[in-house]
């Protein structure tokens, strides 16, 4: 078995009670590797994610941690391979961020739970690792949701396991936070060479993120592999397929509306804008065709029209079109149909 192989899976069955949610599955996690679990509410990501850290027990087949079976794993051993920080917000009291952060070092003191300088400079390893130095004598009350899960994740690192599994690490961040966390897995996975498997919805992160998917769809389908070739071979679009939107191998985005049905415009241009533009023409209702009659230009000072009239900004193109070609009528048309 490979040295660099953590964690893999035999003819995995996993849900609850009688009930199978998906199975059989047979995965892999490899050192240095960061992992996204994706799937629609209520595929069973959390089910196999609580499966994988022995928190669940499977319908049928195996886990194994290197060459050992998950349920063969002494506790004291298994927090020593394997950490996880699950969805759930914790309520630590009026603990400080590095007493937190010190509780990871739990399966590696003695009774008394004392710390020696080696663990110390572990918890200072895993704070500097994830930017949480500057508020270790904070309490968890006073902390944003993107510091605390910063912690929690600073915590996880403590405890020193080749395997870190989260679920849903994102779920209460704005934004930014979300970035940032994403960057933050991708950077520790290549540092640190742990397996790093997270859950969750940010699809377009993930996309960007991951060095390999797992998609489990809401029927118990899976698969996986290379984020790219998922998207390339239609994977992706058919794990997350639902009426009112479509996924867009081109771009790698979802389309809020149906294939546009309205006049048809030429687009040229290879900037930002032509993108941005083409996201605005689509939305109302405009087809882009090369041999259409009328055409736009996208350059770096703006936008021509047929090459005859010329406008700065998106807002002012969409005007002009809508006046110019009378097209208004027709994209309220299309709005009514939509709604």
């Amino acid at each position: 078995m490979s040295a660099n192989l953590l964690l893999h899976t035999r003819h995995l069955s996993i849900g609850y009670g009688n009930h199978r949610v998906a199975g059989p599955l047979s995965v892999q996690l490899k050192a240095g590797q960061l992992v996204c679990l994706l799937g629609p509410n209520g595929a069973g990501k959390s089910t196999l994610m609580r499966t994988l850290s022995g928190l669940q027990n499977a319908l049928e087949g195996d886990v194994y941690l290197g060459d050992k079976r998950l349920p063969h794993i002494p506790p004291t051993e298994l927090a020593k391979k394997l950490s996880l920080v699950l969805t759930e917000r914790v309520e630590a009291g009026h603990l400080t961020v590095g007493e937190l952060v010190a509780l990871g070092r739990t399966p590696y003191t003695n009774w008394l739970g004392s710390l020696t300088s080696a663990d110390q400079e572990r918890v200072q390893w895993a704070l500097a690792l994830t930017g949480t130095q500057s508020f270790i004598n904070r309490r968890l009350p006073q902390l944003s949701d993107g510091e605390r899960q910063k912690v929690m994740l600073a915590r996880a690192l403590a405890q020193d396991t080749d395997l870190i599994l989260l679920d849903e690490p994102t779920a209460h961040l704005d934004l930014p936070s979300r970035v940032e966390l994403m960057r933050l897995l991708h950077e520790l996975a290549r540092q640190t060479r742990k397996a790093i498997l997270l859950s969750t919805h940010e699809l377009d992160l993930a996309l960007q993120a991951a060095d390999e998917l797992w998609l489990l769809g809401a029927k118990g389908e899976f698969e996986h592999g290379v984020p790219e070739d998922l998207v390339l071979n239609g994977s992706f679009e058919r794990t997350f397929a639902a009426s009112g939107f479509a996924f867009d191998r081109t771009t790698g985005t979802f389309q809020m509306y149906p294939a546009p049905t309205g006049p048809a415009l030429g687009l040229q241009g290879n900037s930002a804008a032509y993108f941005w533009t083409r996201r605005a023409l689509s939305r109302e209702g405009y087809q882009i065709q090369a041999s259409a009659r009328h055409s736009v230009q996208v350059t770096d000072e703006g936008w021509f029209i047929d090459e005859q009239t010329f406008v700065t900004s998106i807002h002012d193109l969409l005007q002009e079109l809508s006046n110019r070609y009378s097209y208004r009528t027709d994209n309220e048309d299309l709005h009514k149909k939509r709604r």
